[in-house]
């Protein structure tokens, strides 16, 4: 809370040098959070070194987003940029769990501060969940991300020193990377401020941009094609650019996730082009528009360049189960992940080859290693509550008597951290009910669902 009321300083600087009278919103929201956060820091600073069981850090980790959700809606509240406490909350939770949904109105027309901010909390919010894969999920088993303990960790006992040590590592990678694409979109055209934060909304893979129209209102290929290699680097495991940047150059080849997030893109750019291309549109056109799209979306960031709903069916599917299958683990992407997918393809295969021959021995293998037992059982955990919480999200929608297609594009829109739907709904205009599903399904795909969703286990709460 401390960090993110020195984060809303660098908004209310730009308003108040700009003149407009946002900059007291900031500053009241910075008092209000700091105190909040000074005041719990020094009433309960711990007397002896803090032993965390297994719930402290399911609490732990669902309410930190809980609570900096409510506080990073009050610039929102002071500076009326949204209609109501709702809107406000929907923007803050779209901001810090990437999603990238906004209910603004009249985004050209907004204040330079709150357009850092928006851009500020998904930025903030990318570098949180980065860290939080790496270090948290792991040692909570959820979705089958112990896989990864090993590698980032060499004993459980030493998780402590090791976040810090991964968490600066990513930090410093992620910095770099965002002032690398900052500077490239500025040569490229852009304003300062444009480039500052549509480079922050593409490495958190979050989206917000500062226009109505996206990135259709530059249509710039040059700018496109920036954003499609930073977006990449935005939805592939950042860890294994800290490696590379240790001499491993090879990690990022030898990967088997980082293989088959860039066998999708392709896949999926190839036949969406070879549709628009049938459709009498120019081949350079029509590779552009695809590869920018399906990028947007796999990486689950959900710039627009062109109205994709046009396309027809065959794309838009295409472009829907790009929304599941999302980046890798480790990144800013949301989705079910590209190492999840392979996990249930290597298993699926090993059990068919034991069913065609019962006395032949088949591992599945990742990377090259066998797969530990209780993996896949977190695999198929995690894929039964995103079905249960899909499923759930979907009737919800559809009691406001929306489109079907509506409902289903949107819920996995949202339960995957896009924010921009294959439908034609205006969020504004939802009612407050819609809203919190909405708001809802953002924290439960940004957080893994179980992380969530035990807290309403009774067994949780007995010793």
């Amino acid at each position: 809370m401390t960090a993110l009321a020195l984060s809303m300083i660098a908004p209310g600087i730009l308003d108040y040098l700009y003149g407009d009278i946002t900059w007291e919103a900031f500053a009241i929201s910075a008092g209000i959070t700091g105190f909040s956060g000074l005041l719990l820091v020094f009433a309960a600073r711990p007397t002896e070194k803090v032993k965390m069981s297994v719930r402290d850090t399911f609490l732990l980790t669902s309410f930190s987003w809980l609570t900096l959700s409510f506080f990073a809606a009050l610039p929102f509240i002071h500076s009326h940029a949204t209609n109501s406490m709702t809107d406000s909350f929907f923007e803050a939770i779209a901001g810090l769990t990437t999603t990238g949904a906004t209910i603004i109105h009249g985004l050209d027309y907004t204040s330079s501060g709150i357009l850092l901010w928006r851009a500020l909390l998904q930025w903030l919010g990318g570098i949180g969940i980065v860290v939080m894969a790496l270090t948290v999920l792991p040692m909570l088993r959820i979705g089958g991300m112990q896989l990864f303990r090993n590698e980032f960790s060499d004993r459980s006992e030493k998780i402590l020193p090791k976040v810090s040590q991964i968490a600066s590592a990513i930090f410093g990678t992620y910095i770099f990377f965002t002032i690398l694409c900052a500077f490239a979109l500025w040569m490229a055209g852009m304003t300062c401020l444009e480039a500052i934060c549509h480079a922050m909304a593409t490495l958190s893979t979050g989206g917000f941009s500062t226009y109505e129209t996206s990135i259709q209102h530059f249509d710039n290929p040059v700018i496109e094609f920036i954003l499609v290699i930073f977006m990449i680097i935005g939805g592939t495991t950042l860890i294994l650019f800290v490696r590379c940047f240790q001499g491993d150059l090879r990690s990022l080849y030898r990967d088997t996730q980082v293989r088959g997030f860039l066998l999708a893109i392709a896949i999926a750019s190839v036949c969406s082009t070879w549709w628009l291309w049938d459709y009498n549109c120019p081949l350079g056109t029509a590779l552009r528009r695809s590869v920018f799209q399906v990028v947007s979306i796999i990486t689950t960031t959900g710039f627009v360049s062109a109205d994709y709903t046009l396309w027809g069916t065959f794309p838009t599917l295409i472009l829907l189960i790009a929304m599941i299958i999302g980046g890798c683990t480790g990144s800013t992407a949301g989705g079910v992940k590209i190492f999840r997918c392979q996990l249930m393809y290597t298993t699926a295969r090993a059990n068919i080859q034991q069913l065609r021959r019962p006395h032949g021995v088949f591992l599945p293998l990742y990377n090259g290693r066998q797969i530990p037992e209780g993996i896949f059982l977190s695999v198929f955990t995690f894929f039964a509550l995103f079905s249960l919480c899909f499923a759930g999200l979907t009737l919800g929608l559809g009691l406001y008597d929306f489109d079907i297609f509506v409902c289903i594009s949107t819920a996995v829109a949202f339960l995957n951290n896009v924010g921009t739907g294959l439908g034609a709904m205006d969020y504004a205009t939802l009612p407050d009910g819609a809203k919190w599903m909405l708001m809802a399904g953002m924290i439960l795909g940004r957080l893994e669902y179980i992380t969530i969703l035990i807290l309403f286990t009774p067994k949780f709460w007995r010793d």
